[in-house]
């Protein structure tokens, strides 16, 4: 039996996923979360195979969770079920740690798949995906500004870019407040951005907040 924990902000997706989940014979919803730190609540029980979260959700969101899930349980799957496309987050979530990634549009028996893909080990990955990973690896460097960044100065360019302030992160990630004015400026000459405002610019052409 693969024992699933579904993280979602939205109570009626956590329904649909379930009750399409009951259909599975080797499918048990053993816990739900609507945010990442409920997220890790169900990781330090220990009691599931495989997370399947969304990628926005208030408070802490899909990126810091997955840092926190990684940290504190490196082997276990984190599949990402967000409602962005897939080529703003997919092939940066991946390198730095989900197990897969899937739209909210796709076929609900691809998610079925993908479950049963990552809980032997394997990482999901969708043929649009596929193809962006091997156009990365043919061109070098010549991605998206935010795909070059580490994960932890991602997780920092999203906060900042909803406008959390330098202090109000430091308190968030548990970091002095220099340590993230340092992660700041690493970002800024990665994306060659200047302030906040451009950041926030940035994010919402790309989708990558809401």
């Amino acid at each position: 039996m693969i024992r699933i924990a579904i993280v979602d902000d939205h109570s009626m997706v956590r329904a649909g996923l379930r009750q399409f989940f009951s259909d599975q014979s080797d499918f048990s919803v053993v816990a739900e979360a609507s945010n990442g730190r409920e997220a890790l609540d169900i990781v330090r029980k220990g009691e599931v195979d495989v997370i399947l979260m969304d990628l926005s959700m208030p408070g802490s969101g899909g990126v810091d969770a997955l840092v926190a899930i990684r940290a504190r349980a490196p082997d276990l799957p984190v599949l990402i079920l967000s409602g962005f496309p897939e080529e703003h987050y997919a092939t940066t979530l991946l390198r730095q740690g989900a197990s897969g990634y899937l739209n909210k549009d796709c076929d609900p028996e691809e998610v079925v798949q993908a479950i049963r893909t990552v809980v032997r080990g394997r990482k999901y990955i969708t043929a649009g995906v596929a193809e962006r990973l091997a156009d990365n690896l043919a061109g070098g460097d010549d991605r998206p500004p935010h795909e070059q960044l580490s994960e932890r100065e991602l997780q920092v360019f999203l906060r900042l870019a909803k406008g959390e302030t330098i202090g109000q992160l430091a308190v968030g990630l548990s970091l002095s407040v220099k340590t993230v004015s340092t992660y700041r400026t690493r970002i800024m000459e990665k994306m060659q951005l200047s302030s906040n405002s451009d950041l926030t610019y940035y994010a919402l052409k790309n989708g990558l907040i809401q």
